[in-house]
Formats: structure tokens, sequence, C-alpha cells
């Protein structure tokens, strides 16, 4: 059955996107108001059996011009929202293909919400243990979606093809490996009892001393601003502006107002943890964090992870998404702390099938890479 892609208005968008259990805040137009340097098209899978127009499919597109060029790559983070069950995905992807080239793309990149494995936190601890292993790919997983392999093997056949490995920057996309905490069917007893003795002690710890946490307002932004780049300066990372900050919580907030949070966690009158919490239904992200180097011993950044939790299950999440981990287990990596500060929380390790290229124009799909790459 043919389909063809047209260009949505935000509000039909939306509306199918309230039809879901939920879907990737990435892929939601407001998404398009914060990258704006990228010019965003809402795009829908419409059927038009039976007479009428029914939309089945959404994802937004964001398109990045080359320098001096009128030629865009399109790019779908963790999107598009379509049926990747399909034993026909070029029904779905051909039309995407043609609809984006008359909007003057070079070349596509997706990034599917496609799970391909997952290791509980049991799993990952032991391999860390043994350090036998030295990637995350390495070890076997506690669950392997064999469709999702079926899903690769057509993307490979249609052309599609993954970024290099190793690749940084824009080129290495969104993050292939994330850290879930299951909240489907638990209660805060059952959260607690699934986190390491260490993170319980720590959330004890933070009570103790007196750490409150708090959910602040786009008032509270430079404040969090402002703990966030020296967040970065310690963790070296390049540190987004507060306009991109102020953008997002406007943005997805005029969306749906509980879209985005803001906590705050205070140790005597000091700002010691900052976080946005974002929700899309039943999903639950854990977008920002920054923390302060001074007073890191009343453990503000587990206070105000756990009030998120807990927040996440009473707003009826079934997963709370702690995001991107690296795949490394070895111990000297730079991101080897934050997978032990993420597989604390008793959750598991997430694989993506992760994003894939389409270059319609293999040249300008080559200089644009290239472009990116320096430009990080």
């Amino acid at each position: 059955m043919a389909l063809r892609v047209r260009t949505l208005a935000p509000e039909e968008h939306l509306a199918f996107l309230a039809t879901l259990e939920s879907a990737s805040f990435l892929q939601t137009p407001a998404w398009g108001e914060v990258k704006r340097e990228w010019r965003a098209e809402s795009v829908g899978w419409v059927d038009d059996a039976d007479g009428g127009e029914k939309v089945i499919g959404a994802g937004l597109v964001l398109y990045r011009r080359l320098p001096k060029m009128r030629r865009s790559l399109a790019y779908l983070p963790e999107g598009p929202i379509i049926d990747w069950s399909d034993p026909d995905l070029g029904r779905w992807l051909t039309p995407l293909t043609e609809h984006v080239t008359t909007q003057g793309a070079f070349g596509i990149r997706m990034g599917p919400p496609v799970v391909t494995r997952r290791w509980t936190a049991a799993t990952v601890k032991t391999a860390l243990a043994e350090g036998a292993t030295q990637a995350l790919g390495d070890v076997p997983a506690d669950h392997t979606d064999h469709a999702a392999t079926a899903v690769a093997d057509q993307l490979r056949a249609l052309g599609w093809r993954p970024p290099a490995e190793n690749a940084t920057g824009f080129a290495a996309g969104q993050p292939r490996h994330v850290f879930w905490v299951p909240l489907d069917g638990r209660d805060e007893d059952g959260l607690l009892k699934g986190m390491n003795q260490l993170w319980r002690r720590n959330i004890k710890k933070a009570a103790k001393s007196g750490v409150v946490v708090t959910r602040g307002s786009a008032d509270d932004l430079p404040a969090f601003h402002e703990l966030y780049v020296e967040t970065a300066r310690r963790d070296h990372f390049n540190p987004r502006p507060l306009t991109y900050f102020s953008t997002m919580f406007r943005a997805l907030n005029a969306e749906d107002p509980d879209r985005i949070r803001l906590y705050l966690a205070h140790h005597e009158g000091d700002l010691v943890a900052a976080t946005t919490w974002v929700r899309m239904g039943s999903h639950v992200w854990y977008s920002n964090g920054a923390s302060s180097t001074h007073k890191r011993d009343v453990r503000g950044s587990n206070a105000i992870q756990w009030q998120m939790m807990r927040d996440a299950l009473d707003a009826g999440a079934t997963v709370y998404d702690l995001r991107g981990i690296t795949d490394t287990l070895d111990e000297d990596d730079p991101h080897f702390g934050l997978l032990q500060f993420k597989v604390g929380t008793g959750g598991e390790a997430v694989e993506y099938l992760g994003e894939w290229d389409l270059p319609i124009s293999r040249l300008l799909y080559s200089a644009f890479d290239l472009y990116m790459s320096r430009r990080g």
C-alpha cells in the first residue's frame, strides 16, 4: 500500500503524537524552535486508503544548509515516528527521500527509535568488576531484539548506512547507548531497593545534611546556567548559552505546560545541583544537569535525581531515562565515572539501532560531513 509524505501543520503533528504512548521530545514541533540554526519542518505519512486521508506517521525534519549553498542536510533526531516493524520499510522511507529532495536536501540522517539490546545493572556491574572486556557491546546482553537486526538489514538494502565508527561532534549523532530506570509496576521502596548501597547511602546523607530540592521557574534559569557553565569548565565540554535553555523552556512548555521542568538542590542557601526534566507521555528524561564543585560531599546530585525519579513515578511514567552513556568499560576512560553513577540507580543499559545516513548527493554529503566535523 503506497504512502505519501507531506508537510504537517504543528497542530496536526501534535495531534498525531497525542495518540502515542510516548515519543522522543526531539521529534516535537517545539524542538524545531529550540534548534534555531536549522530550518524545521513537520512531516507526516499519509494513508489515502478508503477514500480518506489519515496521518499514520510523523517526524520533525531539521534542515541544515551547507555554507554558501542552497542545498541542505535533512536530519530527523530520534525519529521518524513510523511503523518500524513493517517488513517493507521502503514504502515509508522512499516517499520521505522524495519529499526532502524537493526541499533541497542532498542527504538524510535519521535515528530510528528502535532498541536492539539491553543489559541489566547487575550484568554491567559484573562486567566492570571483572575487567575482562573494554566495551559494553562485547558483553552478552540480557535481552536482544532480533527484529531490530531485520530493520538494519532493510536499511542497508535501501542504501542507508550508519555513520563512521568513533565519529565525534555532530557526526557522532545522538547517543546510541542510554541508561533507563524502568518504573512500571514499581513504587518508591522498589526503586530504592534496586539502587546500589552507595546510592542509597548518598540519598540518606543528602537528606540528613539538609539538602532541599525544589522546582524552579524560568526566572531560575540564570542560576542554573551559572552552575552549568561551572560544570562545563570542570568536565571539559562546551556549554550552551543561556538563550538556548530559555528558548527550550519556553517552547516545550508552550506545547505542554508540564513538558519541561527545572529542579534546584540547595544546601544552606547555596545552589549545589540543578537539572532539567522532560516528559513525553510515559517517558521522562533527565535532560541537562549541573553541580557545584563546592559542597559535593552533601550529595546534591543524588538528591535531585531521586526527586526527579519520584516525580516521574507520580506522573505515571514507565521509564526514567538518564540519557547517554558511552559503551566504554575502561576505568581509565574519562566517561567511566558517569557510567558508574548511572549504573548505581539499578536500571539498565539500552542500545538503540543508532543513526543512519542516506547520501542523495554523495559529493555534497561528504563536503557537509567534513564541514561539521571541523565545526564540532
